[in-house]
């Protein structure tokens, strides 16, 4: 079972490229921390900005920078079933750990349940690597519902979900119907304990990426039985795990990292850095969780 604290990591970079030498300088921090591992080409990560010949590079280039030291799921959805295949195929050579696939959406109209559910057997069935469904709807427009991730979970090569919808009762008919093994992952750090309290296996978080060691610690103290503590810490990284999604968005993460010591830099066009006073304010943030 696939369980723990991942953080969708950024891609950096410096004139419009992949800045690998910042990149792995982060690596190297995320490495030193608490976290089970990290995942490559998730929506912080600007996935859909890059193209297929950038995204195995950088998976490689993870691979390797994190060989024995940190797992790796990278996200391979595509918008048509062959594109994801064939992603999913050159990336999982690398040997990561699981293939996470977005739902296809510029069609949404025509995202049914039963569209979704062949477009994931099919994926999952040619998949090398376990397959984690990814449903983000604020991105997306479509969302998974219960029913559709429960008929998904019986395919022997789909070990779980990242749902990012936030709707705890639906995460909760997922828990509550899912088979033994299948890990159901929060989607943002705003309802991670929810999830853990439920039955959730752990977590893919944007704030994993500046609060690494706090999200691990929520799920390590609920395990241990110290809710109260767990509670506390939670309750601690709200404001900053809103400042570094729904607040600012992929332009603050960046922002965020670069004020805590790693290279965050400017997001990829046309996505615009955060404003001076944005930065400001998520500085501010940081200060009052002490994390600069």
């Amino acid at each position: 079972m696939i369980r723990g604290i991942y953080a969708p990591i950024a891609t950096p970079f410096v004139d419009d490229r992949i800045a690998y030498d910042n990149l792995g300088e982060n690596l190297d921090k995320w490495a030193q921390t608490d976290l089970t591992g990290v995942v490559v080409l998730g929506s912080n990560g600007e996935f859909v900005l890059l193209d297929e010949e950038e995204k195995v590079e950088l998976v490689e280039f993870c691979a390797k920078r994190l060989e024995g030291k940190k797992k790796i799921i990278v996200g391979t959805g595509c918008e048509s079933t062959r594109a994801t295949i064939r992603l999913t195929k050159k990336v999982a050579e690398f040997g990561i750990e699981a293939a996470l696939i977005v739902t296809p959406s510029y069609y949404k109209g025509a995202m049914t349940d039963p569209t979704l559910k062949k477009f994931f057997f099919e994926c999952a069935d040619a998949s090398p690597v376990p397959v984690f469904l990814y449903n983000m709807p604020r991105n997306t427009g479509v969302n998974m519902g219960a029913e559709l991730v429960l008929s998904l979970a019986e395919h022997p090569n789909i070990h779980g979900i990242k749902d990012s919808g936030g709707q705890i009762v639906q995460i909760s008919e997922i828990l509550a119907g899912a088979p033994s093994g299948f890990s159901v992952f929060a989607g943002s750090g705003s309802f991670l304990l929810t999830t853990l309290a439920m039955g959730g296996a752990g977590g893919t978080l944007a704030v994993a990426n500046v609060l690494p060691n706090e999200c691990a610690a929520i799920q390590s103290l609920y395990e241990s039985g110290n809710l109260e503590a767990a509670r506390d810490l939670q309750f601690k990284i709200l404001e900053a795990n809103k400042a570094v999604t729904t607040g600012f968005g992929i332009p603050g993460l960046k922002a965020a990292l670069d004020i805590i010591g790693y290279y965050g830099g400017d997001p990829r066009p046309p996505l615009q850095p955060l404003a001076e006073a944005g930065r400001a304010k998520i500085r501010e943030i940081l200060s009052r969780v002490g994390a600069v």
